[in-house]
């Protein structure tokens, strides 16, 4: 027995260098494709996002104005964050932006999910159609006629003058400029719609069923039986929208024409760093300014996580 296994632990050793490749042979041309085809992916990380991140915390130590060279400073520009008052009126209406905004647009997202889950004919269509304000409503266009349409001469003036109602100008009065921005976001309902949608797919029905044989209304059966199943939905729209709505820029920048007028009631926190970093040149308070922003972002996704586990149910 011992000379029959030696000859087939040849023959598999034979195969293994001239017949079939060994694993390890596999291993090792699969590890040198995988590099290959992913070698683009971390050049563009490193270029793209790590460098300029990198550049990003160096120059928020210095003062630059793209013309000189940098000069180390120290922590001087981060003290002045906690001195400008025009960067503490940005983030009064950042934050008053995303805690109405992000809200309003789930709900209405959600609304219209639960509407299109139905089985309405043509849903493709209806899908299609509702999604495009996703696609087009960070455009510098669609900015551009939110504006018109908020005119003094625009679309909702003329629709309130049919019945006697005076309009103003929404987008120039301080006290409505930042709801218009709002209503643009909410309009951007598309995205979590459709996220929604696929969620409300994932419930089973005979839950349905059950509480409709123990005579559970429509009402009930969404705030028992909808409502907690779309919770991890309801939870990654949320993480994903809030961190957007942080982002948010080309909206305020186009409809106040780059100003965050009137009277700074749009100038979102994006929208005052550009001003920093690309009118004042002072690249080096902007860089601090971006990196405050990282960690409002982070705390806000961070408080999200830690609020998640008293709100969000997982069907496990």
């Amino acid at each position: 027995m011992s000379v029959v296994t030696e000859l087939r632990r040849t023959a598999r050793s034979a195969r293994g260098e001239k017949g079939t490749p060994s694993r390890r042979s596999l291993r090792n041309g699969d590890g040198k494709a995988a590099a290959l085809f992913l070698l683009p992916w971390f050049l563009g990380l490193g270029l793209i996002t790590i460098g300029p991140m990198v550049a990003s915390g160096y120059l928020s130590f210095t003062d630059y104005d793209l013309l000189q060279p940098p000069t180390w400073i120290g922590l001087e520009n981060y003290t002045r964050l906690f001195e400008d008052p025009r960067l503490a009126n940005s983030l009064r209406v950042t934050f008053t932006y995303v805690f109405t905004a992000v809200p309003l647009q789930l709900a209405a997202a959600l609304g219209l999910a639960l509407m299109l889950d139905r089985g309405l004919k043509g849903l493709p269509f209806y899908r299609s159609v509702l999604y495009l304000p996703s696609l087009l409503g960070g455009s510098v266009a669609v900015a551009i006629l939110w504006r018109q349409v908020f005119g003094i001469d625009g679309l909702v003036n003329q629709f309130l003058a049919l019945f006697g109602i005076q309009g103003k100008g929404w987008v120039s009065d301080p006290e409505t400029a930042l709801w218009t921005l709002v209503l643009l976001h909410i309009w951007t309902f598309g995205a979590p719609m459709i996220i929604f949608l696929a969620g409300l797919r994932q419930i089973p029905e005979m839950y349905y069923e059950a509480a409709a044989i123990d005579g559970a209304g429509a009402v009930r059966r969404f705030r028992s039986i909808t409502l907690p199943l779309l919770t991890p939905i309801i939870f990654f729209n949320l993480v994903l929208q809030v961190i957007g709505a942080f982002q948010s820029f080309t909206q305020a920048f186009v409809v106040s024409g780059g100003t965050g007028g009137p009277a700074d009631s749009t100038m979102f926190y994006t929208l005052y760093l550009y001003q920093k970093g690309f009118t004042a040149f002072d690249m080096g308070y902007a860089s601090a300014m971006a990196w405050l922003l990282v960690l409002i972002v982070a705390a806000m996704t961070l408080i999200n996580f830690f609020a998640s586990k008293f709100w969000v149910f997982y069907d496990d």
